[in-house]
């Protein structure tokens, strides 16, 4: 056996670490060299699938290669990230990140995997406020009125949602754990019937998206008391938030990019970039205008906090509701 001196060692060592390192951002830099999978944990045509039809399509033009979306609906967008939490670590399988990742975090007791652990955070893409929206026969034309009123019909205010544990109905629940009024839980089989509650009165409240409620607040059915996101909306400028009234509130679906744990960091560094730089594109922030959505350029470790903090404050909204969910 050859020894080598002490210093002739290190020497090694030393350019066997840079040429790893320096393959690495090669390899960074020729991403990606085949077509990749960004899975979408939803069926198409609904907000999450256009999000990432839109972005991927434009990814896929900058980058030459396919930016392939795989619809895996199931179990409220969890089969989607089991199937990206077990997917190779390589930068080719991604997946849209949800509001419904970080709820499902907070409702689901065994999800087989832990998303905070388990998905790293690559990109924030969007975010989408909710609206609160009442029947126009409720004589609550503010927040501050609605809350008196209910306070002073306990039990007698039904608010709607799309389901039990989705983003409106948790809206709903942290509402009235803000600012101590009763209120009865009808949940509906999606967002349509919902509104569809709402318009017909069944139910006297709703927080739906600003975008599904829109046309039906601009027409007078509905009266829209406030935004629930963290700033006014542009389309509707006087409008104002729920936090102006109950400081602190704030409900919005929103979107972002993970992938598997593991996956190089000048990997995610460049999906990051590009992202970010699709984002910035003019006829891509019309065409979420238009969806009602908000682009939200935040860099891997500002979307990793983001999310554990949307985690911790629906875990918070579930434990004060009991809501349970197998």
């Amino acid at each position: 056996m050859v020894k080598l001196p002490r210093r002739g060692f290190l020497r090694l060592a030393a350019g066997a670490t840079a040429l790893s390192a320096l393959a690495r951002i090669a390899a960074a830099q020729a991403y990606p060299a085949r077509p990749v999978r960004w899975i979408v944990g939803f069926a198409p045509g609904g907000g999450n699938d256009l999000v990432a039809r839109l972005v991927g399509q434009r990814l896929s033009e900058r980058l030459g290669q396919a930016f392939v979306i795989e619809n895996r609906p199931g179990a409220a967008g969890n089969l989607a990230a089991d199937t990206v939490v077990h997917a190779r670590p390589d930068g080719y399988t991604l997946l849209l990140v949800s509001s419904n990742n970080a709820t499902n975090a907070a409702l689901y007791d065994n999800l087989g995997f832990d998303f905070l652990r388990d998905i790293t955070p690559v990109a924030g893409i969007g975010r989408t406020p909710l609206v609160m929206a009442v029947n126009p026969s409720v004589p609550a034309k503010t927040v501050p009125e609605f809350i008196a009123y209910a306070k002073a019909n306990p039990g007698k205010i039904n608010m709607g949602s799309a389901g039990t544990g989705g983003i409106g109905h948790l809206a709903g629940e942290q509402f009235k754990m803000m600012t101590g009024i009763d209120m009865t839980h009808v949940p509906y089989r999606g967002n349509g019937p919902a509104l569809t509650g709402l318009l017909g009165g069944e139910v006297h409240v709703l927080f739906p998206s600003f975008a599904s409620a829109l046309e039906f607040v601009s027409t007078g059915k509905l009266r829209a008391l406030a935004v629930a996101g963290a700033e006014r909306a542009e389309k509707l400028p006087t409008l104002p938030t729920v936090a102006e009234s109950v400081p602190g509130f704030e409900a919005s679906t929103w979107y972002g990019v993970g992938a598997p744990k593991g996956t190089p960091t000048a990997t995610i560094d460049r999906i990051h970039a590009e992202i970010d730089a699709v984002l910035a594109e003019p006829p891509l922030r019309a065409r979420f205008a238009e969806l009602g959505d908000v682009p939200v350029s935040m860099t891997p470790a500002a979307f990793g906090a983001y999310v554990a903090g949307e985690t911790d404050k629906w875990r918070n909204v579930v434990k004060f509701a009991g809501i349970k969910l197998e």
